[in-house]
């Protein structure tokens, strides 16, 4: 199964938030969107960073409630591995796996068209072996 096939199922609607929102402003539109992560962008296209629950609850720990009023610029990572909706998900499974990614922006010709959480790995997995199996199960009993 490719990326875009994911993507093609769950939309290919991104959040973004700029990167001088504020981390307060940031937990709203988490809430608001019921995700984990959102991509860091000024224009909605391209990516300037990536920020999620996990990094601000690290850097609550760190630096205490006065991270809520700082820019989101501030605690978001920077080093952004993206995927195209031409590659495979399961290489992108072994990769959230092993670098312990929960979201990836999914990139096409430079421009954001979406973004794939570990859920959504997870999902296209379970629907596959799903598949496998009825048509195992309709193999059986011809």
């Amino acid at each position: 199964m490719l990326i875009g096939t994911i993507l093609r199922g769950k939309g290919s609607d991104v959040t973004t938030v700029a990167p001088g929102a504020t981390v307060r402003e940031l937990l709203t539109r988490l809430a608001e969107r019921n995700i984990g992560a959102v991509v860091v962008s000024t224009d909605g296209v391209t990516i300037e960073g990536i920020v999620s629950e996990r990094d601000v609850v690290r850097h609550l720990h760190d630096r205490g409630a006065v991270v809520l009023d700082q820019c989101v610029s501030e605690i978001m990572t920077t080093e952004v591995r993206t995927v195209g909706p031409g590659e495979n998900v399961d290489t992108l499974r072994r990769t959230m796996t092993t670098q312990r990614f929960r979201h990836m922006p999914v990139v096409e010709n430079g421009r954001l068209v979406g973004i794939v959480s570990i859920g959504d790995v997870v999902k296209s997995a379970i629907e596959e072996l799903e598949t496998e199996k009825a048509s195992l199960v309709d193999y059986l009993h011809r």
